[in-house]
């Protein structure tokens, strides 16, 4: 059964890899944990990268976690799995200003014609200058997108842009020097 499972994830994973991983630019919403309540931005960077914010409120601490996030798609555009790592600041109640370093392992789903996503994640910390030095904490977001991703308008030529490939090779030829360009006279 184990065998089957992970079979199956690591063909959902390999088969995931061509496409693009997300379907938005900017998201923002909350975080839920078991003990701590918190807001999350995410801002696309590039075609598979953001980085998030994370500012979180506990019972006895506050602090702040930002985080570099690679993104994979695993069933399409819309469900993709992240994996990241980044750092965090905080002060806790009795012990002052903290410090840390932070992973994160993810599922992320796009709501189709809704602007939301819902992602869940495990996230384990590392802390300097805290009560526990270890922390592996889990927690569900939601978001909402505040800017989408832009759209690629799809030509009826199935085969390119028919004009711009013929502009693009003359702009080609005019940048190239030939043989005969060195025949030429030269300004001063």
């Amino acid at each position: 059964m184990i065998k089957k499972l992970l079979l199956l994830i690591v063909l959902l994973c390999g088969a995931s890899v061509a496409g693009m991983a997300q379907k938005y630019r900017t998201a923002a919403g909350v975080r839920l944990e078991s003990d701590r309540f918190g807001l999350t931005l995410q801002q696309k960077l590039h075609e598979r990268g953001t980085i998030e914010g994370i500012a979180s409120i506990g019972s006895r601490e506050i602090s702040g976690t930002a985080l570099y996030e690679w993104h994979f798609p695993m069933l399409g555009k819309r469900f993709n799995y992240y994996l990241g790592a980044g750092g965090h600041i905080g002060n806790l109640k009795d012990n002052g200003v903290f410090t840390g370093v932070d992973a994160i392992l993810g599922i992320e789903y796009k709501i189709n014609g809704l602007p939301f996503l819902l992602s869940a994640d495990v996230k384990p910390a590392v802390h300097i200058n805290h009560e526990d030095w270890v922390q592996l904490s889990s927690g569900v977001s939601i978001r909402y997108v505040i800017l989408k991703e832009k759209k690629v308008k799809k030509e009826w030529w199935p085969f390119g842009n028919k004009n711009s490939k013929n502009n693009k090779n003359s702009k080609k030829n005019e940048d190239k020097p030939s043989i005969l360009d060195i025949f030429k006279k030269q300004d001063d």
